[in-house]
């Protein structure tokens, strides 16, 4: 009934957005006399921060049109490289002769985008950035709530199978990145595609601010999934999608419930965050008022987690701890990370990271047995906070540049 209640009272308030987006632009409006009236920016300013508050958030575009290659704008063109019930593949291609492209030499970079709550767009800045040095491929989830029931159920084994469909499909001249929760899958999925000596594995993998082993360093997040049973999260959080959606009577863990965790982790800052936003309204600093916008156009745009993925992460990556414990079995297989040894590893990690906490990602060298020394690298950033370690000054700066050296050594 809860998915039920929150649509239903998202469509009673729809209006009162519509009205109040209307109004902040009377108020704004050079052609409306309300524009030139006293305090006309206080009244648009409180329009405009109500319609935010309440309006529905869609998924936003990538928007990456082109891109900086040595010096060169080069456009870009975003295509469908394949496509899968729970996701598409999305190629980034730039858009160059034949025999310029492969003149740059870039190496194939498989970009593996959480499925937790937001959408891959997340990553806008990630991509962006790696464009500029390599051929970039993301995985983009598809919201649950779109996906009918005819495609079936989505597992986490199916995550790792998706993962390694991608793999062969772009390999074996790939590097893979993981931000954040596809570490553990990415990592089961190279371990297995090990175990098996496929001749597609990857060169390398990039693992960014993971729970490979949740039990170091525990973050809020963490100490949630842990603390509650099984069963509380069964019966608690897991509902079906209402008949407005193409994925009507899915089981799912709703956007709207994780976006409600995101912002109960730091409520404080964002309230602060949008009474500045009013106040960089008021005074008229467009500038800033606008960076607020585009942080929370992607920040509050959820999807929808198929239920028995959701369930199956949180037994398998934050209760029982399968994969640092060496017990996780996929269909009669145990994931063997010991089995990998041709496969460079680069594990990073934010300083002040509240979500996937120090040791965490670092976790999986010690996993990685069998990888030489010399193809392993570290690094922790300065001062850096969980999405910093993929979005921002940091990240385009320093931790960027620290993985395109990277990879090109494994190249």
């Amino acid at each position: 009934m809860l998915y039920q209640l929150h649509e239903f009272n998202r469509s009673l308030f729809t209006p009162l957005m519509h009205w109040a987006e209307a109004s902040s632009r009377l108020f704004t409006d050079p052609a409306s006399i309300l524009a030139y009236a006293p305090y006309a920016h206080r009244y648009a300013a409180g329009y405009e921060l109500l319609h935010r508050l309440g309006k529905k958030y869609e998924k936003p575009q990538f928007g990456i049109d082109s891109v900086l290659v040595a010096g060169k704008a080069v456009g870009i063109v975003e295509e469908i490289a394949e496509e899968k019930p729970f996701c598409n593949l999305i190629h980034f291609k730039k858009a160059l002769p034949a025999r310029e492209l492969a003149a740059l030499k870039q190496p194939t970079v498989l970009l593996v985008a959480p499925l937790s709550g937001h959408h891959a767009t997340l990553l806008r800045d990630t991509v962006r950035s790696l464009l500029q040095d390599h051929d970039v491929y993301i995985v983009d989830w598809i919201d649950a709530r779109l996906v009918p029931l005819t495609a079936g159920p989505f597992h986490l084994h199916d995550y790792v199978y998706y993962i390694q469909d991608f793999i062969r499909k772009l390999g074996p001249d790939l590097h893979v990145i993981s931000v954040c929760q596809p570490t553990v899958p990415v990592l089961a999925a190279i371990s297995l595609m090990a175990s098996d000596k496929d001749p597609q594995l990857p060169k390398s993998m990039t693992m960014m601010g993971g729970p490979i082993d949740a039990r170091k360093a525990p973050t809020q997040v963490n100490n949630l999934a842990a603390e509650k049973p099984y069963a509380w999260f069964e019966n608690q959080v897991i509902y079906s999608v209402p008949a407005t959606y193409p994925g009507f009577g899915r089981k799912v863990y709703p956007g709207f419930l994780q976006h409600a965790g995101f912002i109960a982790m730091n409520p404080g800052r964002h309230a602060q965050s949008h009474w500045d936003f009013y106040m960089h309204l008021r005074e008229g600093d467009n500038a800033s008022a606008e960076e607020h916008r585009k942080f929370y156009d992607e920040y509050n745009a959820v999807l929808d987690m198929p239920a028995e993925y959701y369930l199956e992460t949180i037994k398998t990556v934050f209760q029982e701890h399968n994969l640092p414990l060496g017990t996780w079995e996929i269909e009669g297989k145990l994931v063997r990370p010991q089995d990998i040894k041709s496969v460079a590893l680069l594990t990073i990690e934010g300083e002040r990271d509240d979500i996937s906490g120090a040791g965490q990602t670092r976790a999986a060298h010690d996993l990685c047995s069998s990888i030489p020394k010399s193809k392993k690298q570290h690094y922790t950033a300065p001062e850096c906070g969980h999405y910093g370690i993929f979005s921002g000054r940091r990240w385009r700066e320093t931790i960027k540049p620290k993985i395109s050296k990277f990879i090109a050594s494994q190249s």
